[in-house]
């Protein structure tokens, strides 16, 4: 279930949320680990921007989402997490934002599709 904790700047969802929200067409999801643990296993649909990367690319990210939501996804959620916050340092204060609870790992083992 979602959560938003008023201290951060988006909001917590399930792997299972992510997915209807991908589904529904109405977020985009990035994916924010290495390229090598990217290249690994990564969840169907996601695009591929390090954190280290994040506040410098809040204009990719705002392309990439046109209008839609932005989730951030990492391994387990605490990259992400930062991610996030790195948006909203970055200027991307003007769209949600989701942390993706558990990250790659939770995807995996939900069973989820996953990417190329």
């Amino acid at each position: 279930m979602a959560t938003r904790n008023p201290q951060e700047p988006f909001t917590r969802i399930s792997v299972a949320e992510a997915k209807a929200k991908l589904d529904d067409g109405s977020a985009v999801m990035v994916d924010v680990r290495d390229p090598g643990e990217y290249a690994e296993v990564h969840a169907d649909g996601v695009r591929l921007i390090p954190v280290n990367t994040v506040v410098n690319e809040v204009q990719q990210i705002r392309d990439y989402a046109g209008n839609k939501e932005v989730m951030f996804i990492c391994r387990s959620g605490q990259r992400s997490a930062l991610a996030a916050e790195f948006a909203v340092a970055g200027g991307l204060s003007d769209i949600e934002l989701y942390n993706v609870e558990g990250g790659t790992l939770a995807w995996v083992e939900a069973g989820l599709p996953l990417g190329d």
